[in-house]
């Protein structure tokens, strides 16, 4: 970290009333942000840093798809890139609806530094793992589903002190862009011919309702990264403030569907059929209107989607960049991803993973 960062920093906590608090590193993801835990007497807070200058630009309101793609990744999938103004103006969104974001304390968007509630250490994936019946725990994280459902979500979030972003739907392309990570990063980890033309042709006219579909339904609040290491139990708070919700900053409008594919085919722990079956029952029951058997099938071609956009963009990218535990959570992601192709309905994708993956490229 650069002295001058650090400097920035200091001056950010000390004029927020935090220029006292022990800090204490935490562990980090894969994105660029840094975490720390702040001690103030009995008190404890989370200091968020995101230096912006590390992150390429985000996407600009309106902006058409080659202005997009020209302008990188971010843009054209339409991540946040980590704005601590995204994550301000979300987390007043979602709060004002009784969900438990993290208060946000004290902010400087264009700095990228804020101070935030902490709301513990309950990861669903460290209590499931301790021995906690996990069943309860999945339910009220479906609950926060319907709950967020249940309203149309404005274009615009905003919090007070003037901070506003946009919220963007999760389109063609940002799906395209996202699952066609697959295409670059999955060769030169398993160590097989790149791609050629005819199996991308292929590959785009395949996908291309999937992603059709994806956009035509984005009616809803999504999270984007919803899944048992994002979410945190509150059993002291009531009904669905119970989950504490993390890393939202990405939201976007999307199908109803992309979240639930997050959470019940999480690719970091294993999430059993039964009770992914049983989940979307609990969901489609709390919303007699929907179609299940639509609901259902776009669910399925969503995860297909989402699962070969991990094993590339995430998985694969980042074991080459010598994240060597990733390769761990890969044959997970393979097995959610057969799973999905067994839907009749994606045949065609099936035939294609057969031809140009075979098993002994799958690892």
């Amino acid at each position: 970290m650069s002295s001058d960062r650090e400097t920035l920093k200091a001056a950010f906590l000390a004029k927020a009333g935090f220029g006292d608090a022990r800090r204490e590193l935490l562990g980090g993801d894969a994105s660029t942000r840094v975490y720390e835990r702040l001690h103030r007497g009995d008190e404890r807070f989370i200091f968020m840093d995101q230096p912006p200058a590390l992150e390429s630009v985000v996407c600009p309101p309106g902006a058409g798809e080659a202005e997009r793609i020209a302008l990188g990744y971010n843009a054209a999938a339409r991540l946040a890139a980590g704005s601590v103004a995204a994550f301000v103006a979300t987390a007043a969104y979602l709060r004002a609806r009784g969900l438990s974001a993290p208060a946000v304390l004290a902010h400087d968007v264009e700095a990228g530094l804020a101070v935030l509630e902490d709301l513990g250490d309950g990861l669903y994936a460290t209590l499931i793992a301790e021995g906690q019946d996990e069943v309860p725990l999945y339910e009220a994280a479906v609950d926060v589903q319907v709950a967020l459902h249940a309203e149309t979500p404005p274009d615009v979030l905003t919090a007070e002190g003037g901070v506003s972003w946009p919220l963007l739907t999760y389109d063609t392309l940002a799906l395209k862009i996202a699952t066609d990570t697959f295409l670059e990063w999955w060769p030169k980890f398993a160590g097989m011919p790149a791609f050629g033309p005819e199996a991308v042709a292929e590959w785009d006219a395949l996908w291309a309702p999937v992603w059709v579909r994806g956009e035509a339904g984005a009616s809803v609040f999504t999270h984007r990264d919803y899944h048992a290491q994002n979410l945190l139990w509150l059993p002291g708070r009531e009904g669905v403030a119970r989950v504490g919700l993390l890393d939202f900053q990405d939201a976007l409008r999307a199908h109803p569907a992309w979240d639930l594919t997050h959470l019940l085919q999480d690719a970091r722990r294993d999430v059993s059929p039964a009770l992914e079956q049983a989940m979307l029952d609990r969901y489609l029951a709390a919303r007699p209107d929907v179609d299940r058997a639509a609901f259902i099938a776009d669910y399925r071609a969503l995860a297909a989607s989402n699962a070969a956009r991990i094993l590339g963009r995430v998985f694969a990218r980042q074991a080459l960049l010598g994240r060597a535990h990733y390769e761990s959570y890969m044959p997970r992601t393979w097995r959610y991803l057969e799973r999905n192709l067994q839907d009749p309905a994606l045949a065609g994708l099936k035939a294609w993973f057969d031809k140009y993956v075979p098993p002994e490229f799958r690892r």
